[in-house]
């Protein structure tokens, strides 16, 4: 290690698996009222609004934004912040800080691994994450869905009352033999920690390879073709294409996870039962509701996730450096 710069020395995992979920956490402050109008887009014609809700429509991202904060207050946008950062802090943590000892896993240590195996590592990474963090994914997608609206019935108040709540209402069963077609293991009264858990882990081991692997061949190839130096400028763009990347592939299977996450017991019979249902009501643009926010966000989150994820790296690294030189 003598002679070596800090940023030349591998990071331990540790350091890795707290970057990730402290970038992720600065991630999602920055991005979280796009988050909040994806999911409202998403919902939007799910089912007929009752009460005060009822005139209310929202077009398009920055539409939705306004007419959150003009009827609801601009708090309205961070409804589910809690259970957001505690989702990050869960997931991100171990589907990027996790990915690269994975991927060595699965090379045996070799250096340059090719796409399959790049793949391999961040399905198996989201998927793990996925088991971890689903019943704080299924609390914040609950309250970004809640309305704050006078005459219309909330359905939680506050994050850990959530838990309880959806815990003595829906039961802890677990995967529960179905009585539907679909063999997908999930009954009317799913266990709430893994409500939409299939379309969840597919649709999180799709962000997570297109993400990952976007990000480090994207990155890999401006590198090797010198266009940047690994600095600032480099992550950007990196970031940048692989969050456009992953919106286009992930946007379909998004939103029938949220739509069946945000869904009481009995609305859909399995998550091939929601997707079926929206194909035949909505046609097949309602898969891409809400593309234009999921871009914006996963854009302007991949950018500001992998920006910090990579300058708390380095300076973990710059730190441990100087305390090792110290002692």
């Amino acid at each position: 290690m003598v002679g070596l710069k800090p940023s030349d020395i591998p990071p331990p995992l540790g350091v890795k698996v707290l970057s990730a979920g402290t970038a992720a956490c600065i991630a999602d402050l920055v991005t979280f009222p796009l988050d909040t109008a994806k999911v409202r887009l998403q919902i939007q014609g799910e089912k007929a609004a009752t009460g005060a809700a009822k005139g209310i429509r929202y077009r398009g991202v920055f539409g939705t934004i306004s007419t959150m904060v003009r009827t609801e207050g601009p708090r309205s946008l961070y409804n589910g912040l809690v259970a957001g950062l505690q989702r990050q802090m869960a997931f991100a943590s171990i589907r990027i800080g996790l990915y690269d000892n994975v991927k060595s896993f699965y090379t045996r240590g070799k250096d340059n691994p090719n796409v399959g195996i790049r793949i391999l590592a961040g399905c198996t990474t989201g998927a793990m994450a996925v088991s971890v963090a689903q019943p704080t994914d299924v609390v914040k997608v609950r309250f970004q869905a809640q309305m704050n609206l006078r005459g219309v019935g909330r359905r939680y108040n506050g994050t850990m009352q959530a838990y309880r709540q959806i815990f003595q209402l829906e039961g802890l069963r677990g995967f529960c033999s179905s009585n539907d077609d679909s063999n997908e293991g999930f009954s009317l009264h799913t266990m709430f920690f893994y409500t939409g858990t299939l379309p969840n882990i597919t649709r999180n081991a799709l962000v997570n390879c297109t993400e990952l692997v976007s990000y480090d061949l994207i990155k890999e190839a401006i590198l090797k073709h010198k266009l940047m130096s690994d600095n600032l400028p480099c992550h950007f763009v990196s970031a940048f294409g692989a969050g456009f990347i992953t919106t286009v592939i992930a946007s379909p299977v998004d939103v029938v996870k949220t739509r069946y996450m945000n869904s009481p017991p009995g609305q859909y019979r399995s998550s091939l039962n929601c997707a079926w249902t929206m194909m035949t009501k909505e046609g097949p643009t309602a898969f891409y509701k809400g593309f234009v926010p999921s871009f914006l966000r996963l854009g302007s989150w991949n950018v500001v996730m992998f920006v910090s994820f990579e300058q708390l790296k380095r300076a973990m690294m710059v730190s441990r450096s100087r305390i090792e030189a110290a002692a």
